[in-house]
């Protein structure tokens, strides 16, 4: 019981889990779940399958009852989103944003670049790190195949241009196996580069043939599909947080709340671990 308490305070629902879910419910559903934080940004994603009230932490009294509803929890922001890099978009026009996530408690920023440009995206990544780094905050560096950092190996080459210590990884399952990678690729990291982890599960064999597609719709509750789950996690720090970030839209259509999916998604985590 005490190992499973543990390993329950490692996770985290993310909001593409929960696709439109305010952010109060967001973290009632995590400390209900046994889980210790939430990962979102502030606006809610274009994806909105239940149909809920659009919300925006821009606005004061949505992040007061954040703030409200993570200090009776016990929950916290364990990762800022919505700082992707997009063609066409600057990041340095994001700094107020930045600063609102901040005054949230965040300690790590997504850094996922949906750029195909090499040189834009590594310009935009050093922006968004030197901008993440004034305010103390990690940028946890994804990579995506099909996009500008495909793989681990060209996510560690970013890390290493960057130079910077407010730089980590994000292990992201699903686009590690997806890209060639391995367990055996995460445990022969320098364990002090890994800073965040992505679980899901999913065919060896894309279901759709936009990957980015799947990667926001369609994802698997783990031990549903085909990715070597146990071992990566087995390879990863034993302290590193891990986002549970499975977003299952035919479910959602189909009248499966957010609850539901988000339970299965834990309890289907534990059980792997238990194995």
């Amino acid at each position: 019981m005490a190992l499973e308490t543990d390993i329950r305070h490692r996770l985290g629902i993310e909001s593409l889990t929960t696709f439109g879910l305010a952010p109060v419910p967001l973290v009632h559903l995590a400390a209900d779940l046994g889980c210790s934080f939430i990962a979102l940004g502030l606006s809610p994603l274009p994806i909105n399958p239940e149909g809920y009230p659009v919300w925006s932490l821009r606005e004061p009294e949505p992040r007061r009852a954040l703030k409200e509803a993570m200090a009776e929890r016990g929950v916290s922001i364990g990762l800022g989103q919505g700082f992707g890099i997009f063609p066409g978009r600057d990041v340095r026009d994001l700094e107020a944003d930045l600063d609102l996530l901040c005054e949230l408690g965040i300690t790590r920023l997504g850094g996922v670049s949906l750029e195909t440009d090499a040189d834009r995206s590594f310009d935009q990544m050093a922006a968004l790190t030197e901008m993440a780094g004034k305010r103390s905050v990690h940028i946890m560096l994804e990579f995506v195949p099909t996009r500008a950092i495909p793989d681990l190996p060209a996510a560690l080459d970013v890390v290493r241009r960057l130079d910077a210590a407010n730089v980590r990884l994000m292990i992201d399952c699903m686009h590690l196996i997806r890209s060639g990678g391995s367990a055996a690729d995460v445990a022969a990291l320098d364990p002090s580069l890994i800073g965040y982890a992505q679980i899901c599960d999913a065919p060896l064999v894309p279901s759709n043939s936009d990957y980015l597609n799947e990667a926001v719709t369609e994802r698997q509750v783990p031990g549903a599909g085909q990715l070597a789950l146990a071992d990566i996690i087995a390879a990863l720090p034993a302290d590193v947080p891990i986002g549970i970030e499975i977003p299952m839209l035919a479910r959602a259509l189909a009248g499966d709340g957010p609850h539901q999916r988000a339970r299965d998604c834990v309890e289907g985590t534990l059980a792997l671990l238990a194995r």
